[in-house]
């Protein structure tokens, strides 16, 4: 591969003449790792004339280099970073001077320190990954998401891969989404009321900016999704935790001076509670009488492989209150970040507006080519393949589970793709994945889940969208082990 010309610069404040600049600029390169053995460097013409110095300065280094085995001639070829040359394995640029910004000063906002759990880079050199949300290459349609990807590079979608949408979205996949996706969960509505959103978590994000304030108070469930505390703490709201039990968010633990309630009633993250009907029902009630708006996030709908999923809260809604959340992200893969909300005009017209001076629209290409994948009927058919796999699955970890003797404190009704796992009293599950880790096994931790300083450390969670059953049953063997181990050791 050769190396962009444009790539070299120069310091005018450089000692030494023109030469031996240009010779340590190319060293320089070499040695940190930015230049690879077997790259080709540009033609001595090129470089001259690009650094503005005479070609006869640039041979010589050249040559210079040759001769300390940096570069390597090859005739007519040109010159080529040698194989001898000292290249490191991992390219690490020349330090700089050091910042003199104070910048304890000059950030006025902070965002790190949350509770977001972080994968590992490496989570699939894992023998026994237990993750959750991470697509299974085995189960994707890689040959029909790649010709979709191509007929969305065609000339007639030209606009849609290159044209700047401004605040708008793709007509196709909005239409999609709205004849087809919305009443499966037995929602009807307009494309006036639907945004399309880089996931859902920048859909909560932007509902969370919309909706609240400092003077206004945001109710979460307890626990729940870490980025999602993370966020409306970033918001500045006040912000109530709410214990969830077996059914879910409970309405009359909610605060009578509640502005926006943030639930997952269809599959609770992470205690994949389902909340019955009647519950939904008293929710929206309650809603209604404390005149509170409520943000239902329903991720994994699609994932109902032991029963039909139950109907979505704002199929239910009369007054207009609940946003619609959902995503793209489990159903095909993360990495899409693709997800739509649904709400009342007014709302997503203001969702839209924020939408537009942030970030515009999500990547044209990729929401027209997911327009396609699903139109064509790939995307049915990939549900109903993965909905086969995690049923396997599933019933692989549950027998495991029993067998071995392990505590399942959540489980979905209609499916989904993880369990929610409580370990005996007193278990640190950090410290059981941290053991677990030397030997291949990846589990999540349950404690950045909860709210507050008093964790519960005994929950973790064990996904199964990306192990094969063949792996389940020696991985749970392992986990039990482990835990028998720790309790030992405590005794």
């Amino acid at each position: 591969m050769p190396i962009a010309v444009d790539t070299f610069f120069l310091n005018p404040d450089a000692p030494g003449t023109l030469q031996a600049q240009v010779q340590q600029m190319i060293a320089e390169g070499i040695l940190s790792g930015r230049f690879h053995i077997g790259e080709k460097l540009p033609s001595s013409r090129k470089l001259a004339s690009h650094l503005g110095v005479s070609r006869i300065t640039v041979t010589l280094a050249y040559t210079e280099l040759v001769a300390n085995d940096y570069l390597t001639s090859r005739g007519r070829s040109g010159y080529y970073v040698s194989e001898n040359a000292p290249v490191p394995p991992v390219y690490s640029p020349r330090p700089r001077a050091a910042d003199t910004v104070d910048w304890t000063r000059a950030i006025a906002q902070r965002f790190t320190g949350g509770d977001t759990p972080h994968k590992p880079v490496g989570w699939r050199d894992f023998r026994y990954p237990f993750i959750y949300g991470q697509a299974d290459p085995t189960l994707f349609d890689h040959t029909n998401w790649r010709h979709c990807a191509l007929r969305a590079l065609g000339q007639k979608d030209f606009a849609a891969l290159t044209d700047d949408y401004f605040d708008r979205d793709d007509p196709l996949l909005v239409e999609y989404i709205a004849r087809h996706t919305l009443p499966r969960r037995g929602i009807s509505a307009r494309p006036e009321e639907i945004l399309i959103t880089l996931g859902a978590q920048n859909a909560l994000w932007i509902a969370a900016r919309v909706l609240l304030n400092h003077r206004r108070r945001a109710v979460i469930e307890d626990p729940c999704y870490p980025a999602q505390r993370d966020l409306l703490t970033h918001a500045g709201c006040q912000l109530t935790p709410v214990r969830v039990d077996a059914d879910g968010l409970p309405p009359d633990a909610i605060p009578a001076d509640t502005d926006v309630i943030f639930t997952s009633p269809s599959h609770q993250c992470p205690t994949t509670a389902t909340m019955p009907l009647e519950r939904r029902r008293a929710l929206l009630a309650h809603a209604r009488d404390i005149d509170a708006l409520v943000v239902e996030d329903d991720y994994e709908f699609e994932m109902a492989f032991l029963a039909a999923p139950s109907p979505a809260l704002k199929s239910l809604d009369e007054d207009g209150r609940v946003i619609y959340v959902g995503s793209f992200s489990k159903s095909l893969f993360p990495g899409l970040r693709l997800g739509y909300m649904v709400g009342s005009e007014p709302f997503i017209r203001e969702a839209r507006a924020l939408r537009a001076t942030m970030l515009r629209h999500p990547p044209g290409h990729m929401q027209r080519t997911t327009a396609y994948f699903l139109s064509l009927g790939h995307y049915d058919s990939q549900i109903r393949r993965m909905g086969a796999a995690l049923h396997d699955r599933r019933a692989a970890m549950e027998a495991a589970i029993s067998a071995h003797g392990l505590s399942i404190a959540g489980r979905g009704v209609y499916g989904g793709s993880s369990l929610w796992m409580r370990a005996p009293e007193g278990t640190d599950s950090a410290q059981l994945a941290a053991r677990l880790q030397a030997q291949s096994v990846f589990i999540e931790p349950g404690a950045p889940f909860f709210a507050g300083p008093e964790r519960a450390k005994r929950y973790y969670r064990l996904g199964y969208s990306s192990i094969p059953v063949a792996r389940i049953g020696d991985g749970i063997a392992r986990i039990a082990e482990a835990l028998g181990q720790m309790q030992a050791d405590d005794g």
